[in-house]
């Protein structure tokens, strides 16, 4: 079965998304996400200038050997423009596969290992009695596990606080919007919100947090013994994971658990982290890290050190990676949940998808597939709009981590 054509599809429904559409000779199409939050045109550009030409006349059934070709035969590997383009590709191809076979997705990989995927929603707040109200939204709309951020006294703006509280968009601006930071202001506000937090919820729902790289090894240690009391589901990203080894020292002074990888794009990035057992949850997601294919092996690996799975899964991702992460999701054994922030109603109109939230989970569908497919003459109703992510500066004007 030949690859007839491939074709790149650029549509902003109140943000922008990449898809890659590939169609066979047999009449079967699959399609896969390749948004690049803030850098989307890069990717637009690998696929169509270097990937797409690759694929015409190929066998869509031979996907080990297609995504050796992508990632091998390029030289210049990883990175997360050419690792989204290969997801892209990957993902779409097990569309293919699995429609052929006419069953769903996760039946191709090996079958249920649960009944329901576990997902985690983004309850915040201006103040902390806000995000306390938001949290008891969030309880009320069914969620068993809720990340929880709040506005740091004394800053304009604080990472995950956002004006819509159900469909947050960092990259909003069509240059990127500078906010100031404070790491110390930050250090001494989250256990007070976590505190009242267990005080007014109690432990019966998971909390989730996420530090989102702006501490030091020390820093991130000292946050994760003051929140052990709080005995939070995992603090996220507490330091950047450049150098893995950072978190060497943060494992020696805390037991609160530990998750990183949403900007990890091949396996190298996570083999000390996991091989050490230096984390608890990898959180590389289908679309950045090379697609279903490559996620197999980091989550193989991480079995093997009983560090499980935590997708990455903000609306940066289409429904497209969500609905393949799902698949992913009720597959993989060392599953351990699912991040979920909800798309707009234009976003799921232009992504039609047959998953559905029940009672804190998310339920994949039967379609054959990874059931999301893409209604193209909507989407050409959403041109392109550039937008950027924010970048961050200590308040003497440093630039930091955002």
């Amino acid at each position: 079965m030949k690859i007839t054509e491939a074709r790149v599809i650029v549509t902003c429904p109140g943000r922008n998304f990449v898809t890659l559409k590939i169609v066979t000779d047999a009449g079967v199409h699959g399609i896969g996400d390749a948004t690049l939050n803030g850098r989307e045109l890069a990717v637009v550009s690998y696929l169509q200038e270097h990937v797409v030409p690759c694929l015409i006349g190929r066998d869509a059934t031979r996907i080990e050997d297609i995504w050796q070709y992508l990632y091998r035969g390029a030289y210049w590997r990883r990175g997360p423009v050419t690792m989204s383009a290969i997801a892209a590709v990957d993902t779409a191809l097990w569309d293919i596969k699995a429609k052929l076979a006419n069953m769903p997705l996760y039946q191709l990989l090996g079958g249920r290992s649960r009944d329901g995927v576990l997902v985690y929603g983004h309850a915040n707040g201006d103040d902390i009695d806000a995000t306390l109200a938001e949290v008891a939204r969030y309880r009320e709309m069914g969620y068993r596990a809720i990340r929880a951020q709040c506005a740091v006294p004394g800053l304009e703006r604080t990472y995950g606080v956002s004006a819509d509280k159900l469909y947050y968009e960092p990259a909003a601006t069509d240059l990127p919007r500078e906010d100031r930071w404070s790491t110390e202001k930050y250090l001494d506000h989250v256990p007070r919100l976590f505190e009242r937090l267990r005080a007014a919820f109690g432990y019966d729902v998971h909390l989730l947090h996420d530090a989102h790289h702006r501490l030091t090894p020390i820093q991130a240690a000292a946050l994760g013994k003051a929140l052990e009391p709080y005995r939070l589901f995992w603090l996220e990203d507490a330091v950047p994971a450049e150098l893995q080894e950072r978190f060497r020292l943060i494992r020696r002074h805390t037991t609160t658990p530990l998750a990183v990888g949403e900007v990890f794009n091949t396996i190298y990035d996570c083999t000390t982290l996991i091989g050490e057992q230096l984390i608890d949850y990898i959180r590389m997601t289908v679309v950045h890290s090379g697609g279903i294919t490559h996620l197999r092996r980091v989550a193989a690996l991480a079995e093997l050190y009983d560090v499980r799975t935590g997708s990455h899964g903000a609306t940066d991702l289409s429904p497209v990676s969500m609905g393949a992460a799902l698949h992913f999701d009720l597959w993989v054994p060392n599953f351990g949940i699912q991040e979920y922030m909800r798309h707009t109603a234009e976003t799921d109109a232009v992504f039609p998808h047959d998953y559905r939230f029940d009672d804190g989970y998310l339920i994949p569908g039967e379609t054959p597939g990874h059931g999301v497919d893409i209604d193209e003459s909507l989407a050409a109703r959403y041109p392109y709009r550039r937008a950027y992510l924010p970048v961050t500066r200590l308040e003497d004007g440093s630039l930091f981590n955002w």
